[in-house]
């Protein structure tokens, strides 16, 4: 297991980290995606800090709650040490009837900070997310609430989910100007099925010094391999009940058609290749992977021990990349002396 720097910061998380989207099931959209309890919950804390993993990520709204609530106390019941596990969880979204139970303005999150500190059993979340964009409120207000958060103490490092990229550029520009936390990360969808985030999102990142970290890397499991053109797996999997995120099918089934024969070439599952490709994706700093069973975990934990060669790299480029757009193919076009002299190259003579 590798471990990397988030964004500007001091702190190194684990390249893989353990998504807990799958504990609890309460609602009709959670039961969807998992329903573990416990026990269950418990053994995958432990098989993924047994593998190496220290990052563990979660949100208020999962399963109204529950989700942080059984991480929690999966931490307490194991022992494992605080110190030890990086713990980030997210708000945003609804949390009770009221008007103000919902957004990022300051009455909500500092409200629910306090909520998912005491459902978490902590006195501190290392990384504090907001779990989408707030039209409502004034970006400054919502940088100016987690600040405050930073300075109590109660969160060490904060960062967004689902922001475009004007709207991050816009918010660390903010924090420069009023000295405030800055965002460390960005949450956002990202497989190579859907290479959306590399348009604009990926560029900022690397501009701004933003870390990564990719929710849904197997396009809700439509990457696992036990989907095709003439399979549509299991009944009560994943794809059959809850068909999300938004997927070009017939792009998707493109890419697993490469995959397939590298999986069968190692012994391994398409999975642990579609896992392996984002890994080598130098703008991704962790993978949030998550599982139902520790075989499903076990399997996506050994994507870190894959390693892709160039000629693969290239293989999987060539039927996932994104077709050109403006401005990007003008950047392309007119950029191409200047990175030409960047690297180097010699100047054609002159005649």
């Amino acid at each position: 297991m590798r471990y990397n720097k988030l964004g500007r910061t001091g702190l190194f998380v684990s390249e893989l980290c353990l998504g807990t989207m799958t504990f609890g099931g309460a609602g009709e959209m959670w039961s969807k995606i998992g329903t573990l309890q416990q026990g269950e919950a418990e053994a995958l804390v432990r098989t993924a800090v047994d593998r190496g993993i220290n990052f563990i990520d979660t949100a208020d709204v999962y399963s109204g709650g529950q989700s942080e609530e059984i991480t929690g106390q999966a931490l307490h019941g194991l022992g494992i040490a605080r110190h030890d596990v990086v713990l980030a969880t997210k708000a945003f979204g609804e949390t009770g009837p009221g008007p103000n139970a919902r957004g990022s303005s300051r009455v909500h999150l500092i409200d629910a900070c306090k909520a998912s500190l005491k459902r978490l059993k902590t006195d501190y979340i290392d990384l504090y997310q907001l779990h989408g964009f707030d039209p409502a409120t004034p970006i400054e207000e919502s940088l100016r609430a987690l600040d405050v958060l930073v300075q109590h103490g109660h969160v060490r490092y904060v960062g967004v989910s689902n922001w475009a990229a004007w709207q991050i550029a816009k918010a660390l520009g903010t924090s420069e100007r009023l000295g405030l936390a800055r965002f460390a990360s960005l949450q956002a969808y990202y497989t190579v099925a859907g290479r959306d985030l590399e348009r604009e999102l990926a560029p900022m990142m690397r501009s701004e010094d933003v870390g990564l970290m990719v929710w849904s890397p197997l396009a809700g499991g439509l990457l696992s391999g036990k989907y095709g053109r003439d399979s549509q797996g299991e009944q009560g999997s994943r794809r059959t009940t809850f068909d999300f995120p938004p997927v070009n099918k017939d792009r998707a089934f493109d890419v697993v058609d490469v995959l397939r024969p590298m999986a069968e070439r190692r012994g391994v599952s398409v999975a642990q290749i579609a896992l392996a490709w984002l890994l080598h994706q130098e703008v991704v700093t962790s993978v949030i992977v998550g599982a139902k069973r520790v075989d499903q975990l076990e399997d996506n934990i050994a994507a870190a021990s894959v390693e892709l060669t160039a000629d693969e790299m290239d293989a999987i480029d060539r039927v996932s990349a994104l077709p050109a757009e403006y401005p990007g193919w003008m950047f392309a076009r007119q950029g191409e002396a200047r990175r030409k002299q960047l690297a180097g190259e010699p100047r054609p003579a002159r005649r």
